[in-house]
């Protein structure tokens, strides 16, 4: 069967596979596929990308067992793509399909990145703010179309802070019905009032029904999540103004 990739689009996918590449700490398996050709990248042009990697590591403890992404047709800045480099002339759309396991998932909780990013989330609980300040988090993922977490935070409200343990499982949002918190149980500490478990409610409703949320240069929607024994499997729909370093992702 004859090979139906350009010589030209063999060039640039092994080009952004290198870079790419390059910018992570590990990675098992890579593979880009710019859909072009010579001509229409002269025109700035490319009916779309795809990525496929295994394995991936960025600053060691962010790791992602299997990502697939696809894009619409781009627009492209023809002299950087001949180098491999992709630059957006114009906004473009992807889905991902991305699966992390529960190893992977507890390894970044517990990585400084994550600790900088849920440092004193705040609360407004009848006019006054509460906040925490997370201690340890651990996830299981036992399937069912269940997520388990354990953790510990430091409390802090009315000038006073206290420690708190709690267990909780959650089910994620599906077609057929909203995300549900199947229980919630303190295992050290005071517990919580109900005017706290209703702020935190509020909070995470209000977070679920955003139409998107944006990184960088990347607006994205969490479409579905599919819970298996040991992994999470995740399909976003993403829009793209610009493709960052790898490494700007994970900058506190």
């Amino acid at each position: 069967m004859p090979d139906e990739h350009g010589f030209e689009e063999k060039i640039i996918s092994k080009e952004a596979e290198k870079r790419i590449s390059e910018k992570l700490d590990q990675v098992e398996k890579i593979e880009i596929d710019v859909q072009t050709d010579l001509l229409k990248i002269v025109q700035g042009q490319a009916d779309g990308v795809s990525f496929a990697g295994q394995g991936l590591v960025i600053q060691e403890d962010i790791r992602v067992q299997e990502i697939k992404l696809q894009t619409d047709s781009i627009a492209i800045n023809p002299f950087s793509a001949i180098f491999g480099q992709i630059e957006l002339n114009e906004p473009v759309n992807a889905i991902a399909r991305i699966i992390v396991t529960e190893v992977d998932i507890n390894r970044a909780l517990a990585s400084d990145f994550a600790r900088s990013w849920m440092q004193n989330f705040e609360l407004n609980v009848d006019g006054e703010i509460v906040s925490f300040e997370p201690e340890e988090i651990q996830v299981f993922l036992p399937g069912d179309g269940k997520i388990e977490c354990k953790g510990k935070v430091f409390l802090k409200e009315m000038g006073k802070t206290r420690p708190l343990a709690y267990t909780a499982i959650a089910r994620p949002r599906t077609d057929l019905q909203p995300a549900m918190l199947e229980s919630f149980n303190c295992t050290e500490g005071d517990g919580v009032s109900i005017e706290l478990i209703t702020a935190f409610i509020q909070k995470a409703k209000e977070l679920m029904n955003l139409p998107s949320l944006k990184w960088e240069d990347i607006a994205f929607s969490i479409k579905d999540i599919e819970v298996e024994i040991g992994s999470l499997i995740l399909m976003v729909e993403t829009q793209v103004r610009q493709i960052p370093p790898l490494s700007s992702f994970l900058s506190p």
